[in-house]
């Protein structure tokens, strides 16, 4: 982890702190445990996403005369469908590109069919695009349709590494056995060039990586693992696809989450989960992979700031220390800096590329 992650884990952390010292702490203590493992689940109705750091407040809903009405509940909106994220796409920013010739246009259903088993090259992603005959327009490949040329990609680095020499090899084996099933003749750029350029990306994305944390803890006795799963869903969390994690989605369906609560897996995992209890948990935010427009940060403080007053928890930095309230300038400004150094690399937080790279 590189000197800014560790600053910025740690500062990031450090803005919970300050809400320790606001009277809101000493208001808003959550009700006995007794009382939550009794508390009946929270309906569809009840999720609702983090508001602004001083926005959090139950909904009041309005009667005819436009005041507070215990008996008016307005339908709310159809929501609108969330927008897919688009699949990999080769990208000379972060791929070492190979190009593969034809004499004649192939089908995709061939290209397929001698489609390497795995598409990676060690721990990089293998990528491979055809250039449709009618549209002009490189894609991965489809059955029915016809291609007059491919292109191979390898990925140059990741949060593995930068691509090595053994990997780059690798690449060239698989598209060299692509090529020959389908008749094509490939030409690879120099291993030299494309390890110098993947160790150059690597040292950028090594020093431009953050990912904050901040670590909640019970106060006093553990928290049935239902508890915090209720406290965390009025804030917009859902079930992960791992055990042991909880997830707000992104508003771009398939894409990374905005945040994320971990705890152990095996709690998760226990046939008694319903009497399972945890005594912390971290939440996360990974910042290259969620568009700063999204304003991520807002909602990992507005989140952590809700679940520390509703669980009436400790905060402190993923290392167990405990935070001391005076960063909110200071982490301000380091993720305005990091996300001005990103775009200006074309590899802006929660884009395409920056979602690879960052991986």
């Amino acid at each position: 982890m590189g000197s800014l992650q560790l600053w910025l884990a740690v500062l990031g952390g450090l803005i919970l702190a300050g809400f320790v010292a606001h009277g809101a702490w000493q208001t808003r203590r959550a009700a006995s445990l007794e009382q939550a493992d009794a508390a009946p689940p929270l309906g569809d109705d009840e999720r609702t996403r983090p508001a602004a750091l001083d926005e959090i407040r139950e909904p009041v809903f309005e009667g005819a005369e436009g005041g507070p009405a215990d008996d008016v509940v307005r339908p709310a909106p159809a929501a609108p469908a969330r927008p897919r994220m688009a699949p990999p796409r080769i990208d000379a920013l972060i791929d070492a590109i190979a190009s593969l010739s034809l004499e004649a246009p192939t089908t995709g259903d061939n290209a397929l069919a001698h489609f390497p088993a795995t598409r990676r090259a060690g721990s990089k992603p293998l990528l491979i695009e055809g250039l449709h005959c009618e549209r002009g327009e490189w894609e991965a490949p489809v059955p029915g349709q016809l291609y007059s040329e491919f292109q191979a990609a390898a990925q140059l680095a990741n949060r593995h590494g930068a691509l090595n020499e053994i990997e780059y090899s690798e690449f060239v084996q698989k598209i060299q056995a692509f090529a020959d099933g389908i008749g094509a003749r490939p030409d690879f750029p120099d291993m030299l060039e494309v390890v110098a350029r993947s160790r150059e990306l690597d040292a950028f994305a090594s020093g431009h990586d953050a990912q904050l944390a901040m670590r909640l803890k019970a106060k006093r006795n553990p928290w049935p693992l239902a508890f915090v799963q209720q406290h965390a869903q009025r804030h917009g969390f859902i079930p992960g696809s791992t055990p042991g994690r909880l997830v707000m989605p992104s508003e771009e369906e398939g894409a990374p989450p905005m945040l994320s609560i971990q705890f152990s897996s095996q709690v998760a995992l226990d046939d008694e989960s319903k009497q399972a209890r945890i005594d912390e948990f971290v939440l996360a935010f990974d910042v290259p992979q969620t568009p700063a427009n999204d304003d991520p940060y807002s909602a990992w403080c507005a989140a952590g700031r809700a679940l520390a007053i509703g669980l009436d928890a400790l905060v402190s930095d993923d290392n167990g220390q405990p935070l001391h309230p005076d960063a909110f300038t200071t982490i301000g400004l380091e993720l305005s800096s990091l996300y001005e150094q990103l775009a200006q690399r074309d590899l802006a937080a929660g884009s395409a590329v920056a979602r690879r790279l960052f991986s």
